[in-house]
Order: structure tokens, then sequence, then C-alpha cells
């Protein structure tokens, strides 16, 4: 995102014009503080979640995988990077680490396919892709996450026509919690296929998958701010336009956004100047020095973000994703694509009355896809996600904007935090039922349902 201008926010803010009129920032506002580390055991990148498991698998490779699943004391969860905001990693007993289950196994560039381990992350594979002439057709805006972490979630990028991560599998490996491996695709095990592909961890390990890829693609992104009620109003249009359009609102601000990618000639690389982490750090300090102020908050941000833009072009991998140095706790929505704008609307106004936010809400656009448990099945989608900062309350992202969410028909980003019980689940995804038949017929005894898992599924206790 674009930048507000530092040196003359920092000069206003020297010359005591800011200090004059908030003095010392609230306590409640008080910039964020990373969590603090948790001794031994496993935690989540956000601090959020932590375990001390009894035991700690690492297979490098699927055979010592099905041996250690075979005599391993259940409840067992599978774990890549730990980016996921819900509990669906911890375990008091087994842990499995996919790190080892990492590498490109061999690629088809006639065919545009790759087959690629579970355990690798998205940040390897695609310059490992990209040095074969080959691309993902989309990707998440992180990268750290495993490539089986991903699909268990419903991990998506941005672009109306394009899908989540998971829809382009042909086939996978899964080893069940008993170490069988099982092979699925459209043509071989169709319901094990349609299940495996988003199924939090409950159905098995994902070892080796089959994907769709694309020939080397290169891409002009366009970043720019406007005003946040003309950025909503062209959204569609944008996101029709575009092959990837997705735009960042920024509360308390009046301003957002907007950012589109479309597909360019190979030539040199253009980068801009747009450092995300500035931008957030700028919007901290706004809200620490002005947030018992939020019409001057509001008339500092405009005069300084303005309206401007920055051009970049690279090979896709190396626009369409990044790393987040700053961590949160966030939770996000898929709404149906035709009610996207509208809940937004409505999200932003609930933040904003919330004067410790300064998160900028997310907005992408997904196609729709077949997988029972994607929150994108049979409908295209708009995604909505908001943040707190790692240390500060975050309960008002799931209670007070949860119910916005559920009423223009939400489905939860099943890594992000959410309060969807199971019979609201069961509502909100046709094939709810289909999915746990699978499900029991692998794991009949529940081996890997952790706590989390067994709530979420309305489990409650051993089959």
């Amino acid at each position: 995102m674009t930048r507000l201008r530092r040196r003359e926010f920092a000069s206003l803010a020297g010359a005591g014009l800011i200090g004059a009129l908030a003095g010392q920032p609230d306590t409640a506002l008080a910039s964020a503080a990373a969590a603090p580390p948790q001794p031994g055991g496993w935690n989540n990148w956000s601090g959020l979640e932590h375990c001390d498991p009894l035991r700690i698998l690492a297979p490098t490779d699927e055979g010592q995988l099905v041996d250690a699943l075979k005599t391993a004391q259940g409840p067992i969860r599978f774990v890549g990077a730990g980016h996921s905001f819900t509990a669906l990693v911890p375990t008091p007993t087994t842990l499995v680490m996919t790190d080892g289950l990492s590498g490109v196994v061999r690629h088809d560039a006639a065919a545009r396919t790759a087959v690629v381990r579970g355990g690798t992350r998205i940040a390897i594979l695609a310059p490992e892709l990209d040095s074969r002439g080959l691309a993902l057709p989309n990707q998440p805006d992180i990268s750290v996450q495993s490539m089986a972490g991903s699909f268990a979630t419903g991990t998506h990028g941005t672009g109306a026509r394009l899908q989540a991560l998971h829809a382009q599998i042909r086939s996978l490996r899964l080893v069940t919690a008993d170490g069988r491996v099982l092979t699925a695709s459209r043509e071989q095990s169709a319901d094990l296929f349609h299940a495996a592909r988003v199924s939090l961890g409950a159905l098995g390990a994902i070892t080796e998958v089959e994907l769709q890829v694309q020939p080397r693609f290169h891409l002009r992104r366009r970043v720019w701010t406007q005003r946040t009620e003309d950025l909503l109003a062209a959204a569609p249009r944008l996101a029709r336009e575009h092959r990837h359009f997705e735009l960042f609102v920024l509360p308390h601000t009046g301003y957002g956004a907007g950012i589109t990618h479309d597909e360019v000639p190979d030539g040199p690389p253009q980068r801009g100047e747009s450092d995300d982490e500035d931008t957030l750090n700028d919007l901290r300090r706004l809200r620490d020095t002005l947030g018992r102020f939020p019409s001057m908050r509001r008339w500092l941000a405009g005069k300084f973000i303005g309206e401007r833009e920055e051009v970049s072009v690279d090979v896709s991998w190396r626009l369409l994703s990044n790393s987040r140095a700053t961590r949160f706790n966030e939770s996000e929505y898929h709404v149906p694509a035709e009610h996207g704008v509208a809940c937004l609307t409505e999200v932003l106004a609930a933040m904003e009355k919330h004067r410790e936010a300064y998160f900028p809400i997310e907005f992408r656009f997904v196609a729709a896809d077949d997988a029972w448990l994607s929150p994108f099945h049979g409908r295209d989608s708009c995604s909505i996600a908001v943040h707190a900062a790692t240390g500060e309350d975050h309960a008002y992202l799931v209670k007070e904007m949860g119910p916005i969410f559920r009423r223009h028909g939400g489905r939860p980003h099943w890594g992000k935090l959410h309060d969807m019980g199971s019979a609201e689940l069961a509502a909100a995804y046709p094939r709810w039922n289909d999915f746990h038949a699978v499900r029991r017929a692998l794991d009949p005894q529940g081996r890997l349902l952790n706590p989390y898992l067994r709530r979420l599924f309305g489990e409650t206790a051993n089959a």
C-alpha cells in the first residue's frame, strides 16, 4: 500500500501539534507488542495458540510418516507454517511437522502440471516453478504457508475469475490416521478427492499433489489510494476488468487502497516504493496519538494520504505474495459476491466504532469451486478480513463482526477466528454431512480430532 508522507507526518508530530492535541497516548491505545514467547512446545505465528505435545514427529518421507502414524497416540495433528489463528493444530499428544515432506517431485511443461510434496512452502515452490518456466495461476498474499496447510484451510488469493489454491489439485496422495496411503482424483475415489482438498487436516496428511500450473508470466501491479466511497462503488467493475483486484479500507481515514494486477509481456522489473510495514506503522502512530480525537485523526489522515498511485512490474510470484513482520490476529469470512460491497460497508462502520482499530480491512474476490468444505463451494465470493495487532484486544473481531458476516451469508475462513458451531456450519455447507461420512469412514476412532475439531464438528465422544 502507498505510504503516508513520513517526513511530513514526523515533522508535524515533532513540532508538538499532535502532542498538544492528544497528550500522552491512552494505555488502551498503546503500540502493539509482540506476543510473549511461550516456553517450549509449539506456538502458532501470532502466539495465540500453543501446545506441549508428548511427541513431535518430523518425517522426511512418506514411508516414515506411514510407520509413525500406525502407532501414534491420538489426537494426532499436522502442522506446516502454523499461520492459522484457530486451534486446528494444538494437541496434548502427537504433533507431526511436515517441513521434511518438501520439494517438487517432477513437472511436465507440456501438460502444465507439477507434482509437489505437501510440506512445501509457497515461498519455496514459487521460485522453484519459475526456474522450470512455470507458475502457480494464483497465490495468497502471504507466502510462508505450506501447500497442504493452504489446501486444508481453503487459502486463496484474489481474482474474480481465479479459484483458491485447492482448486488447482488434479490428484493427491493422503496418509490416513492408521497409516494407509490413498490416492484420489476426479476419476478415482471422487468422494475422497472432493473431501480431502479442504479437510482441516481431519482426514490425514496430504503428502503429495499433482497441480495444474501455467507458463511463467509477468504482472503489472498498480496501487493507488482513493476516497473509500468511490473505491467501493468501483470495486465490482474493477474486479471484472482486471486479472486480480483487491482493496484495503483504512479505518478512521476516509480512504482506501486499490490494487490491480494484469498480465504483461516479459520485460525488465519495475518496482514502486510501497512498503506495507511503513504504512501500518504510520496508521498505528496516528491511532496512538489521535485515537481520542476521531475527527482530527480523520482530517490528518486525509491530508497526508491523498490520492496517488505506484506501479510495479515483475514476474508473478514476486508481486502476488509477501511476508508480514507485524504480527496480528485475524477473522475472515467469505460472502456471496453480490453481497460483498454491502457487507464491507457494514463491517467498516462497525470497526470505526472502535477507536483502537487501525489495521486495513482486506477485501478480495474469489471464484467458485466444488470442494465440499471450500468456503467458495458453489458460489463466487468476496472475502473480507479484519485484524487486530498481537497483544491487543481482538474479541470484537469475532463477537461484533461475525454477526454482520453471517447476515450476509458468510462462511468463515477455516484458519481465521470465528465462533460458528456445527449446526450453523451444516446449514452453510451443502456437502457437510457427506464430508463427515468420509471422515468417519477413514478415522472411525477420531484419532485426528483435537478438542477444537470435536467442538467444531459436533463430535462429543469417540465413535
